[in-house]
């Protein structure tokens, strides 16, 4: 089974903190759902035929394509691959697009699972962050998606915002649990350099907030959304049972996915192709009939990085069987007593044939992984 990510390069507005590719430009857009189609054709061979267990609808800002829009790319979908009643569809939503009557025609198209960019319940910060909608559209917005028949539902808070005390993140959480979602995905606040908030730390303009501050607001989020029958699966996403994200955790998990349109990303077990990231660009290529991508073929010590680093961010950690069949590399025997160390400080531990991060031990998820990284030869 293989995914599918479409990524829609087009936003109302800039936020602030996004360095995801998009133009606000939306003049080109019927034009480059044409193209996604026709990308959708030519890259039909890529996945050597699997059936397609997700489709998401990424990028950019996918709520702001219009019924038509999405019908012509759900058509193009199951024209070239095998989609069935149960794969999961999901779609990414900003909370001001999500009226009532937009909600139905995109149950209506396929539309199974919803992702809210809600971020915060305050309006101070959605006006910093540079948010189109407040917190009344934040709040209102899950309760339509459920009227109109979504009973999965993810919504995205950002924490680590400067200004944003401890007290002022726990009201954002009880405010996101009182709404019930089935899935909360929750990253902190990230300065990216050619965004507006990377020009203003360079300036001095914005105070970032150190890792300390980062770590306490994410253990107050993993202590109270566990208190509420949430599993911390990924150390960013948190799911009632049942609700874990199909999508995102088959790339945890190193199944082969298909990205379409500017800036997508695929993998098929030995490579990775990067789209590029320039619509204009995009659209002239495909005219061409021609995929604008690079492509990267893995080393071994690349997949087994890669492997790694996704796989020590989950529940599930990372295999050493696996590790071991596939890429020949035995873990324990090249990192043996860094692992115990792992274990003495309460940061890891070996069950049943898997190194799994503890909760500790996932606030340093990344840096573990690159300990244990091996190194091209």
């Amino acid at each position: 089974m293989a995914g599918l990510y479409l990524h829609i390069p087009f936003c109302k507005q800039a936020c602030h903190y996004c360095d995801f590719h998009f133009s606000t430009n939306q003049e080109k857009k019927s034009e480059m759902i044409h193209a996604f189609v026709r990308e959708i054709e030519l890259q039909k061979d890529y996945l050597n035929g699997e059936s397609i267990n997700t489709v998401y609808f990424g990028g950019g800002t996918p709520s702001l394509l219009s019924p038509e829009e999405l019908g012509l790319l759900m058509d193009g979908i199951r024209k070239y691959f095998s989609v069935y009643s149960s794969t999961e569809i999901t779609l990414e939503a900003n909370p001001d697009d999500l009226t009532k009557e937009k909600l139905l025609l995109l149950k209506e198209s396929g539309i199974n699972r919803l992702s809210i960019g809600i971020q915060s319940f305050d309006d101070v910060v959605l006006q910093f962050l540079s948010r189109a909608h407040d917190s009344v559209a934040a709040e209102n917005c899950v309760g339509l998606a459920r009227e109109a028949g979504f009973d999965n539902i993810s919504i995205d808070l950002i924490y680590a915002i400067p200004n944003q005390d401890h007290k002022a993140w726990a009201r954002n959480i009880e405010r996101a649990l009182a709404l019930k979602p089935n899935h909360i995905s929750s990253y902190s606040l990230t300065i990216e350099e050619k965004t507006a908030f990377g020009r203003w730390a360079a300036s001095g303009r914005l105070k970032v907030m150190d890792d300390e501050f980062a770590a306490a607001q994410l253990i107050m989020l993993v202590d109270k959304l566990e208190e509420n029958g949430f599993e911390q699966y990924e150390v960013s996403n948190f799911a009632l049972p049942g609700f874990q994200s199909q999508h995102n955790s088959s790339y945890w998990r190193q199944q082969k996915y298909l990205g379409i349109g500017p800036s997508a990303h695929s993998y098929n077990g030995v490579s990775r192709q990067f789209n590029i990231s320039n619509n204009h660009l995009y659209l002239k290529s495909i005219e061409k009939n021609s995929i604008p991508a690079t492509l990267e073929v893995l080393t071994q010590a690349e997949m087994i990085n890669d492997y790694l680093l996704t796989t020590l961010r989950t529940s599930w950690g990372a295999n050493l069987k696996i590790l071991e069949d596939n890429f020949n590399y035995n873990l324990m025997v090249e990192h043996e007593s860094y692992i115990k160390s792992l274990a003495t400080k309460g940061l890891a531990q070996i069950e049943n044939g898997k190194l799994i991060l503890t909760k500790a031990g996932k606030l340093f998820a990344d840096k573990i992984a690159s300990d244990l990284f091996m190194i091209n030869p």
